[in-house]
Parts: structure tokens; C-alpha cells; sequence
């Protein structure tokens, strides 16, 4: 078994234009001081990190571990959440989504598609240079809107869906084979790939990509309704990044899973910080002990009620409370009898 690495901080819903989260150094000063280790990138945000010159230049990249070094911070991945989004977006989503996007390409879902797709290459290629061996994103969606249809979903729409998906994956999949860095998709409503079948649907149709992975996050799955600790056992060789992110499901006479189109501090289901909803994080730290999960516990901070700062440091203290230290004995040692083969025969009576 492996002892899980954290506690690190996803820094995208941190990330500002006022001191100290408007730079690199000083959010990596911020999050020491709170207690972690390291930082998840998003590799969107020029304020902390230029994703095409990370691709591009192994002197930048030593740069950035550097400066975060100065604060004993570590980089568990990059992200591309954003960039990834945009690898698959139904035109319904057209206008809302192109905010994601650089100003040159916005207007243009060709284009957007194009830049998109070269941005997650600049991330499998930047991952290698920093040394990193996983990468977090999100797929994109194109059947999301016929979830729940009515009228009924005409043939074959999905299975066209997922394998248009695929295609547009298949080649950035290929990208960071050559790099050495797996991919962890986001199991997130919203994107196609939104709990196992799903992923499975899209793993079956890129070949079982080595590089095509988990990012299991229990948030999204408890909104949904799902067993988040069985689904850590049934993917364990696919997940390669986790979320630490709290959420609570609480069903009334007037609304449940799709949340009546009301705000979030207003929904059934909801984010909240960590140790504040209904997650058995417990039973999730024992299961990645158990599965030899060997990456890095994140807190991505999401919470409908508290101030995100007070979030960050309660959550740093939470994720490093529940990590375990995995036991290099068993408990039962100081009972062994040092019996041998011929011992063994003996008391079976062969």
C-alpha cells in the first residue's frame, strides 16, 4: 500500500487580481502557510502560469518549480478544465462557453475547437517538462443535452455523440502517450463522460487508451445519487487524480436531483466545504490506502455558504487529518509462528 501525497490546493477558484493570488510566488507563499505542499495549476490563468511557453521552454518550467520551491510547494498536475471543455461543445452551449476561450477565436466554434485542442497538447507537453505524470480536464459534451429528453432521443444519436467524442480525444490521447502523462477526465454532470457507463462508453471507443483515465471527484458523484465508494473500487486502475470536494443531497417534497432551476445555496444537491456536507471521507481515504492510489489528495474548494479562504484553511487541516499513513507491518505480526513448507504439509496432514 501507498500513503496518499497532500495535502496540495486546485487554485483556480483562488486565483485573482488582488495580492496574494494574482502571482505565482505569492499564492505559493499563501498556500505554505496554510499548510500544504503543493498547488494544482489551471493552465488557463496568465496571471500564474503561461501554458504555451511551459510547452515550449524547459528553462521556464524549471522557473516555476523553482519559484514554488522557495515555499516547499510541490505542482501535483496542470489542469486544462477549461481547454478541455471546449474539445466538444454543442452549439446550444456555443455563446456561453466562448467566454472559455481566447478573444481571437471567440465567435468562431471552428476555430475555438482548434485552439482548444492545441492548448491540451501544450499541457501533455508542458506536464513532461515539469515533470508532472498526470494531467486533470474535463471532455466536453456534445449528446449532454438529450440526458433527460423528451421527445425521445432519435437512433443512434448518443452512439454518434461518443464517437465523434472519441475522435476528437483519440489524437490528444496519442499526444500524451508520447509524453508520458496521463490524462484524469473529471466524471462531472455537464460533460458527457458524467459517471462510470459513460466513461466506459467513451474508453470503449478510444481503444482503452492507456492515457485515458479518472479524475474522481465524490462532489459530482453524491449530487447524482451514486455510490462514490464502490465507484473507487470498480475504477481504481483508472483513477489517477482525486478531488477532495465535500457536497450534500438533500431531497424534498419540491425538488431532487435537477434542483428546480434554483441557485446553488438553494439546491437539493449542493458543494460545501470540506467537513461540512455529507461525504464519508473517511471511507475515501481508507479505499485509496487500499487501492494503492499513489497521487496526491486536492482540495478543490466549491461551497455555496463559506468564505473560500476560511475553506482553504480548515481544508488543508482536514485533508492532512485524514490521510493515512499505511501500515508497513501487519498487526497480527507478533503472532507468527515462522512455520516453513514442511511445517505447513505437517499440519495439513500431506
Amino acid at each position: 500500500m501507498k500513503t496518499i501525497k497532500g495535502p496540495a490546493i486546485f487554485l483556480a477558484q483562488f486565483a485573482d487580481d488582488e495580492s496574494p493570488f494574482n502571482s505565482l510566488n505569492e499564492i505559493g507563499a499563501w498556500a505554505a502557510k496554510l499548510g500544504f505542499t503543493a498547488v494544482q495549476i489551471p493552465s488557463w490563468d496568465e496571471r500564474l502560469f503561461d501554458l504555451k511557453v511551459a510547452a515550449e521552454s524547459q528553462t521556464y518550467c524549471d522557473e516555476v518549480k523553482g519559484t514554488l520551491a522557495q515555499h516547499d510547494i510541490e505542482i501535483t498536475e496542470l489542469s486544462t478544465h477549461l481547454q478541455g471543455q471546449l474539445v466538444a461543445v454543442h452549439p446550444a452551449y456555443d455563446e456561453m462557453f466562448d467566454g472559455f476561450a481566447a478573444p481571437e477565436v471567440q465567435g468562431n466554434p471552428a476555430a475555438r475547437q482548434q485552439w482548444a485542442v492545441q492548448q491540451v497538447m501544450y499541457a501533455a507537453k508542458a506536464s513532461q517538462n515539469l515533470g508532472l505524470t498526470a494531467h486533470a480536464s474535463f471532455p466536453g459534451a456534445l449528446a449532454w443535452p438529450y440526458l433527460y429528453p423528451w421527445p425521445q432521443r432519435t437512433a443512434g444519436l448518443v452512439e454518434t455523440a461518443f464517437d465523434e467524442l472519441a475522435k476528437r480525444w483519440l489524437p490528444i490521447l496519442d499526444t500524451f502517450e508520447d509524453a508520458g502523462v496521463d490524462i484524469g477526465f473529471e466524471i462531472h454532470p455537464g460533460e458527457d463522460l458524467h459517471d462510470g457507463i459513460t466513461f466506459e462508453m467513451f474508453l470503449e471507443r478510444v481503444n482503452n487508451h492507456p492515457r485515458c483515465n479518472i479524475l474522481f471527484d465524490p462532489s459530482h458523484l453524491i449530487l447524482q445519487q451514486l455510490d462514490y465508494l464502490a465507484f473507487l473500487d470498480e475504477y481504481k486502475e483508472r483513477i489517477k487524480l482525486v478531488h477532495i470536494k465535500d457536497g450534500e443531497f438533500n431531497p424534498t417534497a419540491k425538488q431532487g436531483v435537477y434542483g428546480g432551476y434554483q441557485s446553488w445555496v438553494n439546491r437539493a444537491g449542493r458543494f460545501r466545504s470540506l467537513g461540512d456536507g455529507q461525504i464519508d471521507f473517511k471511507g475515501i481515504f481508507s479505499k485509496l490506502a487500499a487501492n494503492d492510489f499513489d497521487g496526491w489528495a486536492v482540495l478543490e474548494w466549491e461551497c455555496c455558504l463559506k468564505h473560500q479562504e476560511d475553506g482553504a484553511r480548515e481544508g488543508a487541516e482536514f485533508i492532512r487529518d485524514h490521510i493515512i499513513r499505511v501500515t508497513d507491518k501487519a498487526f497480527d505480526d507478533f503472532a507468527s509462528s515462522g512455520t516453513d513448507e514442511a511445517a505447513n504439509r505437517r499440519i495439513l496432514g500431506i
